[in-house]
């Protein structure tokens, strides 16, 4: 299994009475596919997974897959507070038709790697699947550091990649450095960095609304056309600097419904913009049109 390329952490749209929007999901998820993404994340952070039942999940996983129809793969978002609950979501994330999962360490919980290397295991039991840790120390309470996820992998043969989503964009090259696993960058405003220093991935947000510049930003980097991916990212940035706020869903919503894919409300407790937010989203969507420099 293999993560290269551009995978959007595709949003979960809803409709007016708060059901999942099946025909918006597969309006946006064809969008994506058409402007050559490499595979979708699905009930991910950027797809409110925490505010999805069971049922619900497993709807979003299984439009993604139908939409992939075997062209790219579908990653399954797993995380969840408890090890049952990962174990529950991994399992149903194979029936659905998911190629591999992507997994926080257990959300809210500072343990200890041997207790980290003990939840990764039952996952990958769970789920028979290829595992991508993701490394989010603002949303899970746990830093895994290159350390502790070079640990992980060598104890739990699924985990084959990491998804590096901590700030600090040094991490990449250590990764690359000292680990055998597929490293994708997992913050927006660090893409270019990250694929600079051997990334093979990027699991976007920004993505959903302009996934075409996204794929033409890796590609020119790793055909060493530097100038010109600069260019792309700088129009880009605005729109990337929001991912790693705590509005993030909110922020990418908005976008995708100013360039006329279908974003939507969000589901509580996530409110929505207030009148400065939605100047700087009004900015970042501004910026992101803008002709790239000559």
């Amino acid at each position: 299994m293999h993560f290269p390329g551009i995978i959007p952490a595709a949003i979960t749209p809803f409709t007016a009475d708060d059901r999942v929007d099946e025909a918006a999901l597969r309006t946006n998820l064809e969008a994506l596919v058409g402007a050559g993404v490499a595979g979708l994340v699905a009930t991910g952070t950027m797809g409110e997974a925490g505010q999805l039942s069971d049922g619900e999940r497993r709807t979003v996983v299984e439009t993604c897959v139908a939409v992939a129809g075997g062209a790219i793969p579908v990653i399954a978002g797993v995380s969840a507070g408890s090890t049952a609950a990962a174990c529950r979501h991994a399992a149903a994330a194979r029936e659905a038709g998911a190629a591999a999962v992507m997994c926080l360490p257990p959300l809210n919980y500072r343990g200890t790697t041997r207790e980290v290397i003990a939840f990764y295991a039952a996952v990958a039991e769970a789920g028979g699947q290829p595992i991508m840790a993701y490394n989010n120390p603002e949303a899970s309470g746990i830093d895994l550091t290159p350390a502790v996820v070079a640990e992980v992998a060598a104890a739990v043969d699924a985990v084959v990649a990491v998804k590096e989503c901590s700030g600090d964009a040094r991490r990449i090259a250590a990764l690359v450095n000292d680990t055998d696993l597929e490293v994708l960058v997992g913050g927006d405003d660090w893409a270019l960095e990250g694929f600079a220093t051997g990334a093979t991935g990027w699991v976007s947000g920004v993505a959903n609304v302009a996934p075409a510049d996204c794929v033409a930003l890796q590609a020119l980097v790793e055909a060493g056309r530097l100038a010109e991916a600069r260019m792309i990212y700088a129009r880009l940035l605005p729109l990337a600097r929001l991912d790693m706020t705590p509005k993030l869903v909110q922020h990418f919503k908005g976008a995708m419904d100013a360039v006329g894919l279908r974003g939507g409300p969000t589901r509580p407790p996530r409110l929505a913009l207030d009148e400065a937010e939605r100047e700087v989203l009004h900015a970042a969507v501004a910026a992101l049109r803008a002709p790239v420099a000559a």
